[in-house]
């Protein structure tokens, strides 16, 4: 019986481990001013993010949502739905655009 109820627990926790994780390890909210990529590495527009990013000499912080449970949280609340999502000092951008990137910062 006890083996059982283990079992059961293990089993919960394993079907509830995001939600968990997010509870012990709240979702960095981003700072005001701050630019936050929300990506993947496989995602070629994320890519020409990046380079966008670089080129224009702007610092920020990526989050990989396939690799960071809190990323991903925090990803959803913003109404992810593909990537690239960025967060640039408040103003969301969905997908790759150039001129509104610039436009933001």
């Amino acid at each position: 019986m006890k083996k059982i109820i283990l079992l059961l627990a293990c089993l919960a926790l394993y079907q509830n481990w995001d939600k968990l994780q997010n509870w012990l390890q709240p979702a960095q909210a981003s700072q005001p001013g701050e630019v936050v990529l929300y990506a993947t590495q496989w995602c070629g527009y994320c890519a020409k993010a990046r380079e966008q990013l670089a080129a224009d000499r702007v610092a920020y912080r990526e989050v990989d949502i396939e690799k960071d449970a809190a990323g991903h949280a925090r990803f959803k609340a913003l109404g992810g739905r593909g990537v690239p999502l960025l967060n640039i000092k408040g103003t969301l951008i969905h997908g790759y655009n150039p001129q509104a990137m610039r436009a933001a910062y």
